[in-house]
């Protein structure tokens, strides 16, 4: 009785020890599938990122032929830079603008004798009834500054005008100190000086003191000169100089997308008829704007991107 004691207890050690064993295999077993299930993921994901990457290429590669726009000269500092990126992507592809106005560019795109047409306005309702699709892709924004010492802080539109007209001299005609008015702008040609003068409705009448080719001398000029005022790009304000609100708002990205502020305006790309209507470069070419490189581009240049 005591011998088969011994023996049952033997047989039940080594069944332990046999178990044991089979769970440690199986552990390994598992473990090593798992690592391989792992690296063959891992594998998938990378093979599938270069098949994405392969296949861009080659999108890149088969895009082929031109685009052409034409309109806006406000829109000239835009379109060079979203032409320039553009044809860098697509090496195959030129794209043509031409810089001769707004209305121009409409009409282009109406008679079909270009792609996109540019306008830096809204489109009119006939424009629109002759098919052509106000496809706003940017929103431009421009700043009134004056010195950092003077009183004003708000001007209505008639007065903003008066004073670029000549008709208003001193500030004191508009709730300021008795001091000339410093008149400053851009030179001829500026895109910056035709969106100020058009929203204004003042082409070709302004008087001004001082006429400079750069936003940063605009900036520097005003800074420095008691009375002076000037405008500029909404993006590059900084606290050198005292940017006034107009019509008691202040100019800001917030109040330019709510269409508060009335020193702003869009930027348009027009098509006749949709953009999914258009060619595959063309569709290309707005497919890329809504892009993050296509949306810095847009900031990069002064514009504020519009809402989706």
């Amino acid at each position: 009785m005591r011998k088969n004691s011994k023996k049952l207890i033997a047989l039940l050690g080594t069944a332990i020890l046999a178990m044991g064993a089979v769970a440690g295999c199986s552990s390994s077993s598992s473990e090593a599938t798992t690592a391989a299930a792992t690296e063959a993921a891992s594998e998938a994901d990378s093979s599938a990122a270069e098949t994405e990457a392969g296949s861009e290429a080659a999108a890149a590669e088969d895009l082929s032929g031109s685009i052409s726009m034409v309109g806006s000269t406000s829109m000239e500092k835009f379109v060079n830079a979203l032409s320039e990126a553009f044809m860098a992507k697509y090496p195959g592809v030129t794209v043509t603008p031409q810089f001769v106005g707004s209305g121009a560019g409409i009409e282009a795109v109406t008679n079909g004798t270009a792609d996109i047409g540019n306008a830096s306005r809204n489109l009119t309702d006939e424009e629109k009834a002759n098919g052509i699709v106000e496809n706003i892709v940017a929103i431009d924004g421009i700043a009134v500054v004056v010195d950092p010492a003077n009183e004003v802080s708000d001007l209505t539109k008639q007065q903003l005008s008066d004073i670029y007209t000549g008709t208003v001299t001193n500030w004191s005609e508009v709730g300021g100190a008795d001091a000339p008015i410093v008149v400053v702008g851009r030179e001829a040609g500026s895109g910056t000086r035709s969106a100020f003068e058009e929203l204004l409705e003042i082409e070709d009448q302004c008087a001004y003191s001082n006429e400079l080719d750069s936003t940063g001398a605009v900036m520097a000029k005003v800074a420095s000169t008691p009375g002076s005022i000037g405008y500029v790009s909404l993006d590059v304000l900084d606290d050198t100089v005292k940017a006034v609100s107009l019509e008691g708002v202040a100019p800001s990205e917030e109040t330019i997308l709510a269409g508060d502020y009335f020193l702003s305006r869009p930027f348009v790309m027009a098509t006749k008829g949709a953009v999914d209507e258009q060619n595959d470069l063309v569709k290309a070419l707005f497919d890329f704007l809504g892009t993050d490189e296509g949306k810095e581009i847009i900031t990069s240049v002064g514009l504020i991107v519009p809402q989706e």
